[in-house]
């Protein structure tokens, strides 16, 4: 058993093409502990973090004995409101930069649902589950790829470098254009999380 709960209708990212991040200094634990405080302020009645290193269980609260494990995918399902949500990551070689990448991913979107935008619908519309399927894997949506991948520039790239190659792919994506909204909307994110990371 590898007690990963991979959303089953979710493309995993082929294990040649996941890279090493060297972005993010926190560890498994502090990743852990800030998905959690991330998941408390979005207000989620209860969640739940599936990775395959979870088979063995020391501390019920890092139940993460092997924190290098073979499938470094990590999941996080939650409901909120009477709604179930998942979102899951396997794009990078290493546990807790998937876990990481969660938990931006996640405050991300909380930050953008504080703001005083109308966009018809909340920022975790698609992390949302059908309802036929509570209990399954369908429609989660996963992280899979990084945003400096997505924006096609180098992980480290200073903010100046970053905005202008978000600035070029909107256009190149923008909707009013017959652009792909879907992918308009990646790159935003992309950008947003780039520049976010860099304020850390």
């Amino acid at each position: 058993m590898t007690g990963l709960d991979w959303p089953a209708t979710l493309k995993r990212t082929d294990p040649a093409e996941r890279t090493r991040n060297n972005r993010y200094a926190a560890s498994l634990r502090d990743s852990i502990d800030d998905l959690e405080t991330e998941l408390g302020r979005v207000g989620v009645d209860d969640w739940r973090l599936s990775t395959a290193a979870q088979h063995q269980k020391r501390n019920p609260r890092y139940p993460y004995a092997n924190a290098s494990p073979t499938d470094p995918g990590a999941v996080v399902r939650w409901t909120m409101e009477g709604d179930q949500y998942a979102v899951a990551c396997d794009a990078y070689s290493r546990l807790r930069d998937n876990v990481r990448t969660l938990y931006l991913y996640l405050r991300e979107k909380r930050k953008m649902e504080q703001r005083p935008v109308e966009t018809g619908e909340s920022e975790f519309a698609n992390a949302r589950l059908p309802p036929a399927d509570e209990g399954a894997t369908q429609g989660a949506v996963v992280a899979r790829q990084p945003p400096h991948v997505l924006l096609d520039v180098a992980p480290d790239a200073p903010a100046n470098v970053v905005k202008a190659a978000a600035r070029q792919k909107l256009k190149e994506h923008h909707p009013d254009r017959g652009g792909d909204r879907e992918m308009f909307k990646r790159v935003q994110d992309a950008k947003e999380a780039m520049l976010s990371e860099g304020d850390q």
